[in-house]
């Protein structure tokens, strides 16, 4: 086992094995991508009875659907008689096979498109061609496997072993507080981007906890608040929302906005900016008038998909000279310098000299990181 560097003033970080062994990222799925609560899509995306969608998470396809009371279930996405594909999930249609019907009728019924066996939207076997009626045929033990599935503002997650899921607000936990103010739940979606990143999952957290790396990545960001130069980043008010500079009030190329501040905001929340990582993989980033939602999909020890989306008040979205781009630009220059030293981290940790880094004291939120992984993977 690789013994840790210690160095007096600086805290060391996870070893960098834990950044790209293949191994690691595959106990890591076990232990914390199908223990946890995981975000996967805003509630409006499957909004309305027979609505459905299906996602792949940490390698699992799960199948979502609205049943005709508004309630929204999650089941891994196959039939309990023979293992069938119950949907499809986007672009799997493969050209010259033929389309099969839909699976999930209007009022969300579930129907296996080989033998046609049916479940209710909940997942109990409602009917079974030529075995229904038989007395012996155990319906109530061939329900689909169920997914947790619960939703916080605005916001759905899915838990792939539910029987051991704590409520999703003790995982989300003061951060609820902390941002309570925001009508997360109202917001919707006014643009969105993806990035493909060649970077663990856990080096993009860790770039988010800290803002050391502000000044020197990101000029156009610290034009608008200049605090993230000073200091390295440290002493900030998260908690209260970060300062920006004199006149502006949001993350903009201007730091300027045509839209109206949410209403409910106290007066710092109208003027400063907010961050929050709701691990382990949603960050939120809160401005006066829009949401930048970032939800982390891992793919592979040095491979992560990001879905970057930008959230707005419907009323704002309604008017006519609505225009998300003063934001979306401006976040996208942000990100892509993410990114790409995100990337230049991952390089590097592949180098043999390199067994571990350090935290220095203005990064002091990655401790909490190095603790969320320590409960998490122990000595696994």
């Amino acid at each position: 086992m690789q013994q840790t560097l210690h160095i007096p003033g600086l805290e060391p970080s996870l070893p960098s094995t834990a950044y790209t062994d293949p191994g690691r990222f595959a106990r890591e799925k076990e232990a914390i991508f199908t223990r946890e609560w995981m975000a996967v899509c805003r509630t409006e995306e499957i909004q309305g009875p027979g609505a459905w969608r299906v996602v792949e998470l940490a390698g699992e396809s799960v199948l979502l659907v609205r049943g005709k009371d508004g309630a929204l279930h999650a089941h891994y996405n196959v039939c309990r008689h023979r293992g069938a594909r119950l949907c499809p999930a986007p672009g799997e249609q493969k050209p010259g096979r033929p389309e099969l019907p839909p699976a999930v009728s209007p009022t969300g019924l579930i129907r296996c498109p080989y033998h046609a066996w049916t479940y209710s939207p909940a997942g109990e076997l409602i009917g079974a061609p030529f075995l229904s009626d038989d007395a012996d045929f155990p319906r109530e033990r061939l329900s689909l496997y169920p997914v947790g599935c619960a939703e916080w503002g605005g916001f759905v997650f899915l838990h792939l072993t539910p029987a051991k899921a704590q409520p999703l607000e003790g995982q989300i936990g003061p951060a609820a507080a902390r941002i309570a103010n925001y009508p997360l739940a109202d917001l919707r979606i006014g643009h969105r981007i993806a990035y493909e990143v060649e970077a663990n999952w856990k080096i993009l957290c860790e770039n988010y906890n800290e803002c050391y790396h502000c000044g020197p990545v990101h000029p156009e960001l610290c034009a608008i608040v200049p605090a993230f130069r000073s200091q390295g980043g440290s002493g900030l008010e998260w908690e209260r929302g970060i300062p920006h500079r004199e006149g502006a009030t949001t993350f903009t190329w201007t730091g300027t906005t045509k839209r109206a501040p949410f209403t409910g905001l106290n007066e710092d929340e109208k003027v400063r900016h907010k961050g929050e990582l709701i691990y382990p993989n949603l960050f939120l980033s809160l401005a006066a008038d829009h949401v930048a939602a970032f939800i982390l999909w891992p793919l592979g020890p040095s491979r992560t998909r990001v879905e970057c989306l930008f959230l707005f008040a419907e009323a704002e979205m309604a008017r006519d000279d609505f225009d998300h781009t003063d934001a979306s630009s401006f976040w996208d220059v942000v990100n892509q310098q993410d990114w790409a030293i995100c990337e230049r981290v991952q390089q590097g940790m592949g180098c043999r000299a390199h067994l571990q880094g350090f935290y220095a004291p203005m990064e002091d939120a990655n401790l909490d990181m190095r603790r969320y992984i320590d409960e998490r993977m122990g000595s696994r």
